[in-house]
């Protein structure tokens, strides 16, 4: 299928876009073993099917004689927000605009008496979100009894979202022999018995992993400690330096949080969530498409439907529920043949679901430790060295400025000067916990007691519940250790890893403050740590320090680091 084998005025239209060729989901709908037919097709959000579904319909709409003039709309269109229906309702106004195709949109939010005078006055097409079209059909402004054509856009989003009984009951007041256009994403057993209700026949087409997939996205997986959660964020943010970038939390009070520290460290952010407005919606869109703001942080509801053509950056605050969550997240970037990054920030302890997730998805992610303070300096050195030695025309107005800094100054002075007012205006990078593993538990074999240090002669045991079947670690058991009891690594004495719990000492004497500390980080993610009086695999009362009364209980601290696995 190639532009010239579509009706004339549709091609116009995509020759005057730019358009050289179809995608491959543009292709397969409108091949002429799909015409008249039923389809449930799946593509994944950015590969250019609206003007797909703008295609497939075209032969109901146009047919050999141009389009007909009639009060009822004879193709419909629902998708699940009202930022992708009005996208939708734009894509369709310049594919159709030299047929003369009238477009009327129907969503929460603008004046419904103006949209029902639009549908009295006549149309061809409808474009609508399922709550306000149900409500035109109720009452009975909106006539679906010519309709030719129904396209579900985004079904999945929809079901999900709770839209069924308004879905249900639009196709209902639809003719039986209309087409069915399904598109989903991800195709799963709630969408496939949509189609088997409402479509005959249906011709399935399936462009996932043709041409884009997950081509044009570039999938990282960084391992934390939990508590170091948003202070990776920030240094992802600064290493990547992202034109726009998206951050997805699992609730509106974690958005709000994040927002906010976001925004005191000097980041230019937004926030998208189920308290804001739809005014402050849109003005956060705004922002984000005119560059006033280049972070966005968002839940996933609050996402759905939004289209930024400059998102470069998805960024996996909180983990997304499953692979089809992984995977509609990520497709935010990546469109349009421009490359992006998903970035999965994954605690120490649900790396092994993560790993399961992935592999459900078919996604090879670059297992990455987070970019450090140091990462971060040299990759902004790079960039400041790029900008200041890219060829610019200068103004006489400047040269002149120059010059008289120059007389002032040294040249090396004014160049440190520049450098110094670039990094001002950028926030600055976190300093990450230390990730090195402890060695105060001995290097001798399994079962051998630990090495006496000074200060650690009168030591208690505790105890936190996570162990080897948690994925414990030493790199992780520490910092998380400090953090959660406000000491010092050199205050840790031996570590001992069990199947279930991880034992480990602290002097008796910053006993009392570690306890103190703990009651106030009790809600932070990490684990329970309780004392241990009787310490790892005893039997009975024993003096502090002594070592275990059964060799081989548990594992020396001393853990082999694994070499990171997801490709």
């Amino acid at each position: 299928m190639t532009l010239t084998d579509l009706p004339p005025p549709l091609a116009e239209a995509l020759v005057a876009r730019g358009y050289e060729a179809l995608t491959p989901v543009q292709t397969a709908v409108a091949a002429p073993d799909a015409a008249g037919r039923d389809l449930l097709v799946s593509a994944q959000t950015g590969s250019g099917k609206t003007v797909a579904f703008g295609l497939a319909m075209a032969n109901e709409l146009i047919g050999n004689h141009g389009l007909t003039h009639g009060i009822a709309p004879q193709a419909l269109v629902v998708a699940p927000t009202r930022e992708l229906a009005l996208q939708v309702s734009r894509e369709l106004m310049w594919l159709y605009a030299k047929a003369g195709a009238r477009i009327a949109t129907c969503v929460g939010g603008m004046d419904a008496a103006k949209e029902r005078r639009s549908l009295a006055h006549g149309t061809h097409i409808v474009v609508g979100t399922p709550g306000r079209l149900r409500d035109h059909l109720e009452r009975g402004a909106l006539d679906l009894s010519a309709l030719r054509v129904a396209v579900l856009d985004e079904a999945d989003e929809m079901l999900d979202m709770g839209f069924r009984e308004d879905l249900e009951e639009i196709l209902d007041a639809t003719p039986n022999e209309r087409r069915t256009l399904l598109f989903s994403a991800t195709l799963p057993k709630p969408i496939v018995a949509l189609a088997k209700r409402y479509q005959r026949d249906a011709l399935r087409i399936s462009t996932v992993g043709e041409d884009r997939g997950h081509g044009d996205i570039a999938y990282q997986a960084v391992t934390i400690a939990p508590s170091d959660t948003e202070n990776v964020v920030v240094n992802m943010l600064r290493l990547h330096e992202a034109e726009t970038a998206i951050l997805f939390c699992a609730t509106r009070d974690n958005v709000r949080h994040l927002h906010a520290s976001l925004i005191d460290r000097g980041f230019s952010a937004v926030a998208l969530s189920g308290e804001h407005s739809q005014n402050e919606r849109n003005a956060a869109l705004q922002a984000l498409r005119d560059g006033r703001a280049r972070v966005c942080v968002a839940t996933d509801v609050a996402a759905r439907g939004i289209d930024l053509p400059n998102l470069t950056l998805v960024i996996h605050v909180e983990l997304p529920r499953d692979a089809e969550a992984l995977q509609h997240r990520s497709g935010r970037t990546g469109r349009a043949g421009r490359k992006g990054t998903a970035a999965l920030i994954v605690p120490y302890q649900r790396r092994r679901m993560v790993e399961r997730m992935l592999g459900g998805a078919k996604i090879a992610a670059e297992w990455i430790d987070p970019p450090t303070a140091d990462d971060i300096r040299t990759k902004d050195r790079e960039r400041l060295l790029a900008a200041l030695l890219a060829p610019v025309e200068i103004e006489e107005e400047d040269r002149t400025l120059g010059a008289k800094l120059l007389a002032e100054r040294s040249a090396e002075d004014i160049a440190a000067l520049l450098v110094r007012a670039h990094r001002a205006a950028m926030p600055q990078p976190e300093e990450l916990i230390e990730r090195g593993a402890p060695l105060s538990a001995g290097r001798a074999g399994p079962g051998a007691a630990p090495a006496p240090r000074a200060g650690f002669d009168d030591v208690l045991w505790f105890k936190i519940d996570i162990g080897r079947r948690q994925n414990a670690d030493p790199r992780w058991i520490l910092p998380l250790l400090c953090r959660r009891g406000h000491i010092t690594k050199g205050e840790v004495g031996a570590i001992r890893i069990g199947p279930n719990e991880t034992f480990f000492q602290i002097p008796r004497s910053v006993a009392g403050k570690f306890q103190d500390a703990l009651k106030r980080t009790a809600s932070e993610d990490g684990g329970e740590i309780t004392p241990a009086p009787q310490g790892p695999g005893a039997t009975g009362p024993r003096r502090a320090g002594q070592p275990p009364a059964h060799r081989g209980a548990v594992r020396p601290t001393r853990v082999p680091a694994r070499k990171p696995r997801g490709r």
